[in-house]
């Protein structure tokens, strides 16, 4: 009997994150449900709603395992985890009808995965690095006559190939690297015994595999999520201060590569977490393995006040070069649910080119101050789409202003130009400086599909404030200066925040900012006794 066709959600959180949501079971209702869902967290953003059903968890059906267990698998899921899901309706009508949701043939359609609130590719085979333990790795082979392929069995629970990110029935597609799709599965028993205590297995789930075979793709490493692997590549965002980024830039003659050397204490480098001898890979988002000593210089120069560099450390390297892997997957998959540049070092607003230095020490050289004209405020005018606005709003739990997080990347929020860190000022015209995160989401609630925001950079919004300049649209207009006054609307508001400003200070320390963590929306379904009718869970 042909059933519903979940929708397909990939989900990937920042470390320290939540997924945004509560793992329920309720009373009454049957399966695992979504509540709770944070307003701007990575759940709403994807387009989860209240009420729908988790059918599988990264390929694993869940519907008949026990609540502990669904909340455990997506919890040992990483940063990173994809999800089959039903809407409350469709979920019921399937259970009344008998129709089998474990069947994959029992359900009708297409669905179009989604990460994070837009589109994502249809499958993606996985790179899976494991390491022999004293019961080995954890796994079996299986085949079948008249059935094309080699699958994974006997996973054992908490084994290596279990931590690994191996699931039962995963067909193998490739062993370091090479493809085994062709050998019997004596030779491929070989290979992986050949390979020793180390081995890195490309795998496809039943799921992806179908939709490999139904596109004629033959599934390899460009295909591939890297989520699995422990060992990653690092992601350096880094403003630029007077003295520089503070690192060397050196060559090995004994090594193929640009390296990173000479770290200065305190410095934006050692802030971002760069470590002598990782290796450069690429520059905002450019391999740069191919190019010379000066022409990486420039690329770093390129941007004038801010780089992201891609880095590997010596391990992480053997490990994706053992699985043929680019670390730009690494890149693709997890930039755009990365911290942003850092708000304690904020970037001049006019670049200044580097030249490029032909000897190995590449220092920035002071770039000057950006005048009290470049000072200005944004009005961002978005028009909510299916996925929602497209942005995180964060707060400080006792402390009053609200600013923007995890900017979606071709969602509204960053068609109309809003960026990480921006600090709110104005929510559809009302000045919010003084207002709670509740207050502020209420508004933004209440917009309904067009939202209006005045935002400033923190570095804008630190220089206005210390001038005693209101932030108001008119900025945008004429540039700031501290002997005009501010518009007669807002001059109570001025006195106002000198008096608060005389008892806080104008602006918490970065250091807090960086732990900011939003309020949730409160579950209508939640106003029973949790011990008495469900089991709740925050993901």
């Amino acid at each position: 009997m042909a059933g519903p066709m979940p929708r397909i959600t990939s989900l990937t959180k920042r470390e320290g994150q939540g997924y945004g949501f509560y793992l329920r079971v309720e009373r009454g209702e049957e399966g695992h449900l979504i509540r709770a869902l944070e307003m701007g967290g990575v759940a709403e953003l994807a387009g989860l709603k209240d009420g729908d059903r988790i059918i599988r968890v990264n390929g694993t059906f869940v519907d008949n395992l026990e609540h502990s267990q669904v909340a455990d698998l997506v919890r040992k899921s990483g940063m990173s985890v994809t999800l089959h899901v039903l809407g409350e309706e469709p979920y019921k009508t399937a259970k009344a009808k008998g129709v089998n949701l474990a069947d994959p043939q029992s359900q009708s359609g297409q669905s179009q995965p989604t990460m994070n609130g837009v589109s994502a590719p249809a499958a993606k085979a996985k790179l899976c690095y494991l390491q022999k333990s004293s019961s080995g790795f954890g796994f079996s082979l299986k085949s079948t006559k008249g059935t094309d392929g080699v699958f994974m069995i006997d996973v054992v629970s908490g084994g290596v190939a279990d931590q690994a990110g191996v699931k039962l029935g995963d067909r193998l597609v490739e062993i370091n690297s090479e493809n085994v799709e062709s050998l019997t599965h004596d030779q491929i028993v070989q290979k992986v015994k050949a390979a020793g205590d180390k081995v890195m297995l490309l795998l496809v789930d039943e799921d992806s595999d179908k939709y490999f075979k139904s596109k004629g793709i033959r599934p390899g490493v460009a295909h591939a999520t890297v989520r699995h692997l422990t060992h990653k590549p690092h992601i350096a965002d880094m403003i630029r201060r007077t003295d520089g980024y503070g690192f060397i830039l050196k060559e090995d003659p004994k090594l193929a590569g640009h390296y990173i050397g000479e770290i200065d204490k305190g410095s934006s480098a050692e802030r971002a977490g760069l470590k002598n001898m990782d290796r450069l890979v690429a520059v905002n988002g450019e391999e740069i393995d191919n190019c010379t000593h000066e022409q990486v210089v420039k690329k770093i120069s390129k941007e004038g006040n801010k780089c992201c560099l891609l880095l590997l450390d010596a391990e992480t390297e053997k490990i994706y070069k053992l699985g043929g892997a680019s670390p730009l997957l690494y890149w693709e998959e997890m930039r755009g649910s990365l911290p942003g540049y850092p708000e304690h070092e904020p970037a001049p607003a006019v670049p200044v080119p580097v030249p490029a230095v032909p000897t190995p020490a590449v220092h920035a050289p002071a770039i000057p101050a950006p005048s009290d004209g470049e000072h200005k405020p944004k009005l961002c005018r978005l028009a909510k789409t299916a996925a929602g606005f497209g942005f995180h709003l964060n707060g400080i739990q006792g402390v009053n202003g609200q600013y923007i997080k995890e900017v979606v990347k071709g969602g509204a929020a960053d068609r109309a130009g809003l960026e990480d860190d921006d600090i709110v000022v104005e929510v559809n015209g009302v000045n919010v400086e003084m207002s709670t995160h509740g207050e502020v989401v209420d508004l933004i609630r209440k917009s309904g599909d067009t939202l209006v925001l005045l935002v400033a950079e923190r570095t804008a919004y630190d220089h206005l404030k210390a001038k005693g300049i209101a932030i108001t649209p008119q900025l945008l207009n004429k540039e700031p200066s501290p002997d005009v006054p501010a518009p007669a609307r807002a001059q109570e508001d001025q006195r106002k925040d000198a008096e608060r400003d005389s008892e806080r200070p104008a602006t918490p320390p970065a250091q807090t900012r960086s732990r900011a963590s939003s309020s949730s929306s409160s579950s209508s379904s939640s106003s029973s006794s949790a011990s008495e009718a469900s089991e709740d869970e925050r993901l």
